[in-house]
């Protein structure tokens, strides 16, 4: 998988083998999905093909200078300060990379800063919005409908354990420990974690393991445990666009994907007494500062019914 080959194709050849090198660690040895190494990639083979226009041929000759210049015309183009924080931030883990390996003398990148992004709170629901958008389902899927019951699955599992929506339809029929009610779960990097959900979840994924999946399997069909209206595994493509418009039909739901019934499911969690360090366990975070992010949606929440209910507020 070469993610820019017309990059690549622009770069001196000493810059497109080490590029070449690269992707072949971040495929190999850190077990990136294909969407994070091509994230990776065209972020790093921008700053080279900017080193290349400055007269640069090798990345022994990357310096801090260049890759403050590369970050200023970022800047100047009008990108926003989110996507030069990112790319920067992929550019030091290259960087990194090139010197642990002896491809560079020293980590250009050690010192290279870059703007801070200004923290947005995700959207999430109310807990009365999210029992509506799965009770909506279920009442449309009462008509025995195996996408119907498929679509209500897919909103339990997803509220019930904050899974992403690459590891939902990543799962196959075994990962789900219907007696103990535990998912086995595939996260980035391939680290496994497990992740219980409640007896609601367990419900609909038996309606849907008995009802529902035989209608809809076929031998394209495999160990998948969501499967599509032809029988193969679910596309992600299917379920963010399932959940748009459920959520539509909840009347004052903000519009969310996958990833917001996620952020819902840790804040839901954290409201009801979860310490953090669970939370970060069952999202998978790495850090905990990543998930320290929804205790400021659970202050900013507080805050607001605070402002509304006290005559004094």
């Amino acid at each position: 998988m070469t993610a820019t080959p017309s990059s690549e194709e622009l770069l001196p050849e000493s810059m497109a083998r080490v590029l070449g090198e690269y992707e072949r660690h971040l495929v190999n040895e850190r077990n990136l999905s294909e969407h994070s190494v091509r994230a990776y990639l065209g972020d790093v083979a921008g700053m080279l093909e900017h080193a290349r226009r400055l007269g640069l041929d090798s990345v022994e000759e990357i310096d801090l200078r260049t890759l403050r210049s590369w970050l200023a015309q970022l800047q100047t183009r009008g990108r926003s300060r989110a996507t030069v924080a990112r790319r920067a931030s992929a550019v030091r883990v290259f960087t990194t990379w090139l010197a642990r390996t002896g491809r560079a003398p020293t980590d250009a990148g050690a010192l290279l800063l870059s703007p801070k992004q200004a923290k947005t709170l995700p959207a999430v629901l109310r807990v009365e919005e999210a029992t509506e958008l799965i009770a909506a389902a279920t009442e449309q899927a009462a008509d025995g409908s195996p996408v119907g019951l498929r679509d209500v699955a897919v909103l339990e599992l997803l509220y019930a354990t904050g899974v992403r929506v690459g590891e939902l339809v990543g799962l196959d029929v075994d990962d789900v420990d219907r007696d103990r009610r535990v998912v086995r779960v595939l996260g980035k990097g391939r680290k496994e974690r497990s992740v219980p959900f409640g007896l609601p979840a367990a419900r609909a994924v038996e309606q849907w393991l008995r009802e529902g999946r035989p209608l809809l399997a076929t031998e394209a069909s495999g160990p998948a445990l969501l499967l599509g209206a032809r029988g193969g595994r679910v596309d992600p493509r299917v379920v963010r666009e399932m959940v748009h418009r459920r959520l539509a039909e909840v009347p004052g739901a903000p519009d969310m994907g996958p990833h917001g019934l996620r952020h819902t499911a840790a804040t839901h969690l954290l409201e009801g007494g979860a310490d953090l360090r669970t939370v970060q366990e069952l999202l998978g975070h790495s850090s905990l500062s990543t998930t320290q992010l929804y205790t400021h949606v659970s202050t900013d929440r507080l805050r607001q019914a605070y402002r509304q209910a006290h005559p004094r507020a």
